[in-house]
């Protein structure tokens, strides 16, 4: 499959088969287990911040060889979680951004250290998914600039809001 066309095919996704992608592929049809997986990162993330899942999870297989979820065995693939917003730029290191202040590194087990407030929800999320879960924290900007620009799909778990008093 060439480049091009696997990136038509993913941006070609709707929202509700990015959704259904999910649910089957990371959490064994199990709506129950998706909300759950939802709800902890909503009350765990800084007030006003949103949650997006990007990659194979989303689009069934992966961009850069194309080979399915999971195609290494169960529980292989990892999910790939961006928290979008002002507050949770700030709970990565110095060291954990590909772009100071913009868009970081992914927490994970090669960045073990670089956003030690949210080691805890991580190690949560990979209990109750039995699969590696990287955590990154980008600008709204970057999930613009890769989702409608680049035409890498993603899936809005939670929608950024304005946190109380802001204005």
């Amino acid at each position: 499959m060439s480049e091009e066309t696997h990136v038509d095919t993913h941006t070609a996704l709707t929202e509700e088969q990015k959704r259904a992608n999910v649910v089957r592929l990371a959490f064994d049809g199990s709506e129950e287990r998706f909300t759950t997986f939802v709800e902890t990162i909503r009350r765990e993330i800084p007030p006003g911040t949103g949650a997006v899942l990007r990659g194979s999870a989303v689009t069934g297989s992966r961009w850069k060889d194309g080979a399915a979820f999971d195609a290494d065995g169960p529980g292989t693939s990892d999910l790939d979680l961006t928290l979008v917003g002002d507050a949770v730029i700030g709970l990565f290191t110095v060291t954990g951004f590909f772009v100071p202040g913009l868009h970081s590194r992914p927490l994970s087990d090669r960045d073990p250290d670089i956003a030690p407030d949210l080691i805890p929800l991580r190690e949560t999320l990979m209990a109750m998914t039995g699969r590696p879960v990287n955590i990154q924290a980008s600008r709204e900007l970057v999930i613009h600039v890769r989702g409608d620009l680049l035409g890498q799909p993603y899936l809005t778990l939670i929608e950024r809001s304005e946190p109380a008093g802001s204005r």
